[in-house]
C-alpha cells in the first residue's frame, strides 16, 4: 500500500489553468497536491489527467457521503482516473466505508488508491457539534469513535486535526493527514483548530494539506518547502 506523501499543496483555484499555471510558475511542478470540489467540479476528470501528465500525486478531497450503493460506484469511477487519495466522510457509517473500499479496489487499475476517512472538519468546533449537530460528546471523544470505526472498515487513514492526531495514532492504525496547518502569527480564515507544523509532527500527523499559506505567499515556492521542512524537521537549507 503507497504511504501518503508528507505535504500536499491544496489546489484552490477557480480552473485548472489557473492552477497548472500557478504551479510552473512557482516552480512546484510534480509536488503532491489536492484537488477540491471546486476545481474538480468545474473541470471534471480533465484536470486529473492535466495533473499526472505533469508528475502529480493527487489527493482527490470530495469527501464522498451518500448511501453505500452510490458511494461504491463512485469510488470505482473515481479509482479508474488512478487518482492516489481519495476520502469520504466517516459519518456516513461503517457499510457505507466498506462499501468505499470495495468500489476502489473494483476500479483501480495500477494501484489501488489511498481511502481515508474524514472524522471533525477543522472547520467545527465543541459549540457547533452540540448546538447544530446535535451530538452531545466530547469533540475528541467522536474524532475517536469514528477513527476506531475507520479502522474496522480497512480504511487507511483519517482526516482529523492536529489536535486530534494523537488520539487516531493512539487509538487506531490508521494514519493520520492534518489540515489547518499555518505557520507561527499566519491567519487562520475559516478555520477553528489549527496548528504549526512543527505541532503536527509532535502529534503524529503523517501528512499534511496546506492550501492559502502557500498560495498566498509572497514566494509559494520558498513557502512550499520551508513547512515541509519544518515538518519533517529539517534544515532550512535543504531542498527536498
Amino acid at each position: 500500500m503507497k504511504k501518503l506523501k508528507p505535504l500536499y499543496f491544496a489546489l484552490d483555484f477557480q480552473t485548472g489553468d489557473e492552477a497548472l499555471d500557478f504551479l510552473e510558475r512557482h516552480h512546484l511542478t510534480g509536488i503532491p497536491v489536492k484537488v477540491g470540489m471546486e476545481l474538480f467540479y468545474k473541470e471534471g476528470p480533465s484536470i486529473i489527467h492535466r495533473l499526472k501528465e505533469n508528475g502529480h500525486e493527487i489527493f482527490l478531497d470530495l469527501k464522498l457521503h451518500d448511501i453505500p450503493e452510490t458511494v461504491r460506484r463512485a469510488m470505482r469511477g473515481l479509482a479508474s482516473m488512478n487518482i492516489d487519495v481519495v476520502n469520504v466522510h466517516a459519518q456516513g457509517g461503517e457499510e457505507m466505508m466498506r462499501s468505499a473500499k470495495l468500489g476502489l479496489e473494483e476500479g483501480a487499475q495500477d494501484h489501488v488508491p489511498i481511502l481515508l476517512a474524514v472524522t471533525i472538519l477543522t472547520s467545527s468546533d465543541q459549540k457547533m457539534l452540540e448546538e447544530e449537530l446535535l451530538i452531545d460528546h466530547p469533540l475528541t471523544d467522536v474524532v475517536k469513535h469514528y477513527g476506531t470505526r475507520a479502522d474496522k472498515c480497512g480504511v487507511d487513514g483519517a482526516v482529523c486535526s492536529v489536535e486530534e492526531a494523537e488520539i487516531i495514532k493512539k487509538h487506531t492504525a490508521l494514519a493520520a493527514l492534518t489540515p489547518g496547518i499555518r505557520l507561527p502569527g499566519g491567519e487562520k480564515h475559516d478555520q477553528k483548530r489549527v496548528a504549526t507544523p512543527e505541532k503536527a509532527r509532535e502529534n503524529g500527523s503523517d501528512a499534511m494539506v496546506v492550501g492559502r499559506a502557500i498560495r498566498d505567499a509572497e514566494k509559494p515556492g520558498e513557502m512550499y518547502r520551508k513547512i515541509k521542512e519544518a515538518f519533517q524537521h529539517e534544515s532550512i537549507n535543504t531542498h527536498p
